[in-house]
């Protein structure tokens, strides 16, 4: 066995089992085969996908998994070496991972002495046997034997000789890959740095494993390739235990595109990288970090009215890559900081392009932009918002109905032996081909009763009113005290098709949801082309 091509770099996902380990992340089965579908289309080589006899899911995942015809990606069983005193024909733990039936394995086993004297209560000596032995033992049976060296850089830290001796039993156990774990996540680039250094001597591949408990997961991967690592792993988004784990969305693009490297994942396929992203998040039922690098919503977000004129000239002034290349896309935001290349740039994501920096409307829609921004409005994640008023001050927008008003009368009563009902009713008075439509309806709070009450006033004349569906609902208190404040509601639209924000501002939360609730209606008549009715 010989070190790896230093060029070429080995993907390792751990999301299903590491990422697994995190608060608050519970994956189904389901959830587990639809995101190795989703690596396997990403090209991931190698996919962990959880430590078989641990808990039903997992071997129900390993029995599942099989039926999938994967075209790129290598299921792997995770587990630790064999426990002290018992044979390794014997042990539950290593019979599990051959029972999971997937070809690779992983285990992991101590390399910090305090671990071998304080947890498993065993001597040194005995600890570099159990490494031996469960990894000779395994790689007669599979054809690849992954072997992660727990508490590595802690216990290169505190006694680097004895780490290294661990290192070496794997090795001549016939291990494929040593892959060094900064388990606790506590130690600096440097030291990471000098220790995968020392481990490259051995003359076999060394991979990395690093965790964010300083912040440093990303770098501290991305400083053990500098210096000749060669297998990485990480999860998508970076979930993990406690503060998560380096993420390969930040990961695989800083690899390929930064330091030149090779991988399995093509320039293609990294394209899909945001998806892949999203999706993950999706099965995890929680909203993506805007933030985040490459693929975050505001990865190549660009609000400062300088940036974005110099953005539009050439994207490489405030951009570190083009955002296509990882399924991203550039953003222009809409604010009270924005200038006219901002307005030019965002009218042009709509195209519209027959306006330029001279033309007075483009001065009067920045005005009310930044008067209808110091009131408390925000467009960033009102695209449709804003594209209304924008249309709407250049003539494009017809009038589709007619707003007289509305009513809203929350109830909440007692019932016998079953608890409150809770419901609302609302009234809503518009007129629509010069006929004025009145009517009430009931639902479960007041956002669902107006939403129910308005589609039911249009569906005669705008049948595809109804494809409307709330996805996202968020309350924000701009001024003011207790419950007399100012607030902003942002709320998230779909049709099936297509999603969309919009804002309302009010002292009413009932009467901003309201705004933003008609803003979302016209929108969808005016995206579907809808003729107003006579």
């Amino acid at each position: 066995m010989s070190a790896a091509d230093s060029n070429f770099i080995t993907i390792y996902d751990t999301t299903l089992r590491d990422g697994s380990q995190g608060e608050d992340i519970l994956f189904s089965v389901e959830d587990k085969l639809r995101i190795t579908r989703r690596l396997d289309e990403l090209g991931v080589p190698f996919i962990e996908g959880g430590w078989p006899g641990a808990n039903p899911k997992d071997d129900a995942y390993f029995r599942e998994v099989r039926k999938l015809s994967l075209k790129n990606s290598r299921v792997s069983a995770f587990s630790s070496t064999q426990r002290a005193g018992v044979a390794v024909d014997k042990d539950k733990v290593l019979q599990g991972l051959l029972k999971a039936e997937t070809g690779v394995v992983t285990i992991f086993g101590k390399s910090w002495d305090l671990h071998v004297t304080d947890a498993l209560n065993i001597s040194l000596e005995e600890n570099l046997e159990l490494i031996y032995n469960s990894i000779r033992y395994l790689k007669s049976r599979v054809d690849t034997v992954f072997y992660d060296a727990e508490h590595f850089f802690d216990g290169h830290r505190a006694n680097p000789e004895y780490a290294i001796k661990t290192l070496l039993a794997a090795r001549d156990g016939g291990a494929d890959a040593l892959v060094l774990c900064e388990t606790n996540g506590g130690r600096l680039v440097d030291e990471v740095t000098k220790s995968t250094q020392e481990a490259l001597k051995l003359g076999v591949e060394i991979g990395i494993h690093t965790h964010n408990d300083s912040g440093l997961a990303v770098a501290n991967t991305l400083a053990a390739v500098g210096v000749g690592a060669t297998h990485i792993q990480g999860t998508i988004n970076g979930v993990g235990e406690r503060c998560g784990n380096s993420d390969l969305t930040t990961v695989i693009p800083n690899i390929i595109l930064k330091m030149g490297k090779k991988c399995d994942i093509w320039p293609k396929q990294l394209t899909s990288l945001t998806s892949v992203s999203r999706f993950v998040d999706e099965m995890l039922n929680r909203s993506p970090r805007e933030n985040q690098p490459f693929v975050g919503n505001s990865a190549f977000a660009h609000k400062g009215g300088i940036h974005v004129s110099a953005v539009r000239k050439n994207s490489e002034t405030y951009e570190h890559i083009r955002p296509q290349l990882v399924g991203n896309r550039q953003r222009v935001l809409v604010s009270e900081q924005a200038g006219k290349s901002n307005l030019l740039a965002k009218l042009s994501e709509f195209g519209i392009t027959n306006l330029d920096s001279h033309d007075s409307r483009l001065q009067t829609l920045l005005s009310d932009v930044k008067d209808l921004e110091s009131r408390g409005y925000q467009f960033d994640g009102a695209d449709a918002s804003f594209e209304l008023r924008a249309r709407r001050a250049l003539g494009d927008v017809p009038e589709f109905f007619k707003l007289h008003g509305f009513r809203v009368i929350d109830e909440r009563r007692q019932r016998n032996g079953d608890g409150p009902v809770v419901g609302a009713e609302a009234t809503v008075k518009l007129e629509v081909a010069s006929k004025i439509v009145h009517l009430v309806w009931e639902g479960s709070g007041p956002v669902d009763s107006l939403h129910g009450a308005l589609c039911q006033a249009l569906e005669w004349y705008y049948p595809t009113i109804n494809d409307v569906k709330l996805v996202d609902f968020k309350v924000r208190i701009l001024s003011g005290v207790g419950t007399s404040a100012r607030v902003r509601v942002l709320i998230e639209w779909q049709d099936g098709e297509r999603r969309w924000g919009t804002v309302g501002v009010s002292e009413h939360i009932i009467a901003a949801s309201y705004d933003a609730m008609v803003e979302s209606l016209n929108y969808k008549l005016f995206i579907d082309g809808a003729t107003p009715v006579k």
